[in-house]
């Protein structure tokens, strides 16, 4: 068995005249649950875009499981690799035939319905996401939490060795990131999943994640273990924010507290001049 599955050496990539990644190098374990952290424009939608081929390399290969994936066609690849999009488009389909779409790659060439085990696949994944009551309900009438459980399901019920989320919890309740990310820790821990994800939460990251990169201006700036990455250090050199680390008293996590120290202490109106804000800091 390889040590190494999913295998990132030397990308250049980009947009002309834009961001580029370049000779960005990353490599993950056969059932790793890991995390891309760092600020919006830092490069982690250009390197998922890298994985799935939605954007051409101009240097370098990314291989899954020994296998480089630009020889691949787009069937093949979406047979290996699902990817659960930030915004879930809606429609005029059910739950069921949005989840039902993850068995397109495995349709044979002349055919255009679904068999037995296609049902059979989607309906556990319907079953595990929690959505057998919403089967037959329209997307549109469904809320954002459920909306993103059938988008998990769907790609889910392509039967992937690797998942792609980007921010699978964005604009969530608690409730729906506690259920999502609960779900997918335990599907990456029993069936072997490989799980990346693009992820703003840095407390649900340090809580979940086995492996973080963070990235900054298209460049991995650190990477390992959530305690390894997830440093005041590192995170203003990323973030440009000044937190205090602690330990979880449950887990021994890391939990990210932002550092008051630089907190407006009192907002002033001057009024003779409107719109105008005044602010008071306390500490340094």
């Amino acid at each position: 068995m390889r040590d190494n599955f999913l295998e990132i050496e030397n990308v250049t990539c980009g947009y002309p005249g834009g961001f580029m990644l370049n000779s960005l190098n990353l490599t993950l374990q056969k059932g790793a649950f890991a995390g891309i952290i760092g600020r919006n424009g830092s490069g982690k939608s250009t390197l998922f875009k890298s994985i799935t081929g939605d954007i051409k390399l101009t240097g370098g290969s990314v291989k899954l499981d020994g296998i480089s994936l630009s020889g691949l066609t787009l069937k093949e690849r979406a047979r290996r690799i699902a990817t659960v999009p930030q915004f879930v488009e809606t429609g005029p389909i059910t739950v069921r035939e949005h989840v039902l779409m993850g068995r397109v790659p495995w349709l044979s060439r002349f055919s255009y319905s679904y068999n037995k085990t296609d049902n059979e696949i989607a309906e556990k994944y319907i079953n595990l996401t929690g959505l057998n009551k919403l089967s037959d309900n329209p997307l549109t009438g469904i809320s954002g939490g459920e909306l993103q459980l059938s988008a998990i399901a769907s790609a889910l019920t392509q039967e992937p060795s690797l998942l792609l989320l980007d921010e699978p919890t964005a604009h969530l309740d608690i409730h729906y990131q506690a259920m999502i990310m609960d779900m997918l820790y335990s599907l990456n821990r029993a069936e072997k999943l490989t799980v990346l994800m693009i992820i703003h939460d840095l407390n649900l990251a340090g809580e979940y994640c086995d492996y973080l990169v963070m990235m900054k201006d298209g460049k991995i700036c650190a990477d390992g273990t959530p305690e390894e990455v997830l440093s005041s250090r590192n995170i203003m050199d990323a973030f440009g924010a000044d937190v205090l680390i602690t330990p979880h008293p449950v887990t021994g996590r890391p939990v990210i507290l932002r550092n008051p120290g630089n907190k407006p202490e009192q907002q002033t109106i001057n009024d003779s001049m409107p719109g105008s804000v005044q602010l008071s800091y306390h500490g340094n």
